[in-house]
């Protein structure tokens, strides 16, 4: 039997991939082991969003060809998108594919092993208009799945590679996007992430059909779904529709990812972001009311070019007064083949770095203040693992509908069930819980039949 070997860098996308090609593989009778076994074949899954992206990238190819020098060492992803000829220029790269056709991997492995010359299977993604459909019917890790619904995206902002590197906007085909759905719940997952390059753009390539229009059918056609989480949505894909289907939604849980970048309008205008923050600060509002409670994250790039102290004021101030529940925050760093790489007045480490730790410090104290309003309440919560500070505690660890991390004593059944905990200390990184109940799926539909 062959064995394969995966490593996956970057997004949630990338994760997501990475399963589809394994599913791919299992077909063909291959075994995964892990990836510093002695394997036949390294998938090398490349990110590229940043330079050190890359870097990142080429160090795993290369440990993949020490590993096992006779290996097939296949390279896909980001990084294999835009730069096929820098890594065919690695020696010991025999396959490079890019960010489609990764169902004919399997086919360039075997002409490999034929005919024993390199393979670059990249082609031109910016003509690309069909959604590639690659199916996951389960996941390594057991809880939660992730759900692909769309690829590529038509923003083009200053500090991104991505449109280069994933193509423009295609939409998966709603009936796909459903027969998937009710797959990995049959297949035991109670939550369903949607994923995708710019998820919120979902159907703008399509013709009466769009983000709400699925969100509605998803929770009417798929039996047995309990909660439906949006990995990331564009304050301006929020629209009125959007709101008003999340506000009757009895699945979409509390919590939203939106990606502000900036909160100041000169430095979004530099970033080519399609929202001001006066939009911004409407829609959180109109989204509190829609779903009280609310958890809002966000992802915050600081230090762009130019960016002077008042207008990293202007953003530090919008996200304390907003309440954001947590940030992922960045320093700005070049991206090659970017406008906002060749801009002007690039900041200087040191700044950016006091930034970053001002609005991490900033985020902490957010993150405890959400979690905070919910001591003593019970939330719904799934186990996802042992505690891993912990794992001989007795203890596990899951996600409450409204993203907060809840750390409780259970047992390994519970893993990927629906349970009910009351939050006895909030905290952050985590809150500290007491198990309630197991949700019960035929008590839930027997009440609902009342």
């Amino acid at each position: 039997m062959s064995l394969v070997a995966f490593h996956t860098l970057g997004c949630k996308v990338n994760h997501y991939e990475t399963e589809a090609i394994w599913q791919l593989f299992k077909n063909q009778g291959y075994e995964r082991v892990d990836f510093e076994s002695n394997a036949d074949v390294y998938v090398i899954n490349t990110c590229t969003v940043t330079n050190t992206g890359d870097k990142k990238s080429r160090q795993v190819i290369r440990r993949a060809i020490r590993q096992n020098p006779d290996a097939v060492i296949c390279v896909t992803g980001c990084y294999a998108q835009t730069s096929p000829a820098e890594i065919m220029a690695i020696p010991g790269v025999d396959v490079v594919v890019g960010t489609q056709d990764r169902v004919k991997m399997l086919d360039y492995i075997k002409e490999y092993k034929e005919e024993r010359q390199p393979i670059n299977g990249v082609g031109n993604i910016m003509k690309n208009r069909v959604y590639e459909e690659l199916d996951v019917p389960a996941f390594t890790d057991r809880t939660r799945a992730s759900l692909k619904i769309q690829e590529g995206c038509n923003n083009f902002c200053t500090f991104c590679i991505i449109p280069w590197a994933r193509g423009l906007m295609r939409s998966r085909d709603p009936k796909e996007v459903i027969r998937q759905a009710q797959q990995l719940v049959d297949a035991g997952y109670k939550e369903i992430v949607l994923t995708g390059i710019h998820t919120g753009g979902y159907g703008e390539d399509m013709k009466d059909y769009n983000l709400a229009a699925l969100l509605r059918d998803l929770e009417s056609q798929v039996k047995g779904l309990k909660r439906i989480r949006i990995s990331s949505i564009e304050a301006s894909q929020l629209t009125d529709e959007v709101i008003a289907t999340i506000d009757k939604s009895k699945l979409v849980v509390r919590h939203l990812h939106i990606p502000i970048q900036s909160g100041s309008n000169t430095v979004l205008k530099r970033m080519r972001r399609k929202y001001t923050m006066e939009f911004f600060a409407e829609r959180i509002e109109l989204l509190k009311k829609a779903l009280p409670g609310l958890a809002i994250t966000s992802d915050v790039i600081v230090g762009f070019p130019g960016e002077t102290e008042e207008e990293f004021m202007e953003t530090y101030d919008f996200i304390k007064k907003h309440k954001f529940s947590e940030l992922h925050v960045f320093p700005y760093s070049k991206r090659t083949g970017t406008p906002a790489a060749r801009m002007p007045d690039q900041i200087d480490e040191n700044i950016k770095n006091d930034r970053v730790h001002r609005l991490i410090t900033l985020s902490d104290q957010l993150a405890k203040e959400y979690s905070s309003r919910f001591e003593n309440e019970v939330l719904e919560v799934i186990p996802e693992e042992r505690f891993k500070e912990n794992p001989e505690s007795g203890l596990y660890e899951g996600y409450s509908d409204n993203y907060l991390k809840v750390v409780f004593p259970a047992s390994e059944e519970m893993i990927g069930k629906l349970v009910k905990v009351k939050i006895t200390k909030a905290g952050y990184p985590y809150n500290e819980g007491q198990f309630v109940r197991v949700m019960d799926d035929v008590a839930e539909e027997n009440s609902m039949a009342i």
